[in-house]
């Protein structure tokens, strides 16, 4: 079914929008998928914070116009799936990637990422990236090191002194 003029306007406004939030993109081919299987992959996008939307090729050039993503342009071949990352880098690439263990019909064709274009092979790669929480923890966990050290560092001297002394006594103990 055609599409009217205004809902091409409010669908290219929609992408783009999301374009100008996302941390990461990727576009894959979905040639193969049934629809049972194209609302699953959307079902997991959307729990697993990312964006999916299927897109005219030449509308979806006309929403990433402008904005990280117009790197992307050329790869808009064929029936192919719009993926923004919203939470954190890593989201859309995990969604895609998990979703590729069980259907090897969707193939990545691009990424996106800080306004780079990566092939389809590096979504791995991206799918790696912590989360937030997880970068978060990390950093926190280099931060407290250097305060655990030094308190190691400080007791250690008055628990080898304790350690000499509780000797001492049990060699005593035992003469």
């Amino acid at each position: 079914m055609a599409m009217s003029f205004q809902a091409k306007q409010a669908m290219v406004a929609e992408v783009s929008d999301v374009a100008n939030r996302a941390h990461s993109a990727v576009l894959a081919e979905y040639r193969g998928l049934t629809a049972g299987q194209m609302d699953a992959l959307r079902v997991n996008a959307r729990e697993g914070g990312a964006y999916l939307k299927v897109v005219k090729n030449n509308l979806a050039k006309l929403a990433l116009k402008g904005t990280d993503y117009e790197c992307m342009t050329d790869a808009f071949v064929g029936p192919v799936i719009l993926g923004f990352s919203l939470e954190d880098p890593g989201s859309a690439a995990r969604v895609v990637s998990d979703f590729r263990k069980d259907h090897d019909a969707l193939k990545v064709t691009a990424i996106s990422f800080n306004g780079q274009l990566l092939p389809g092979e590096q979504l791995d790669r991206l799918a790696k990236l912590p989360t937030r929480d997880e970068a978060l923890s990390q950093l926190m966990r280099v931060m407290k090191a250097p305060i655990d050290k030094l308190a190691r560092t400080t007791r250690e001297p008055v628990a080898k002194l304790s350690r000499t002394v509780a000797a001492v006594r049990d060699e005593k103990q035992a003469a």
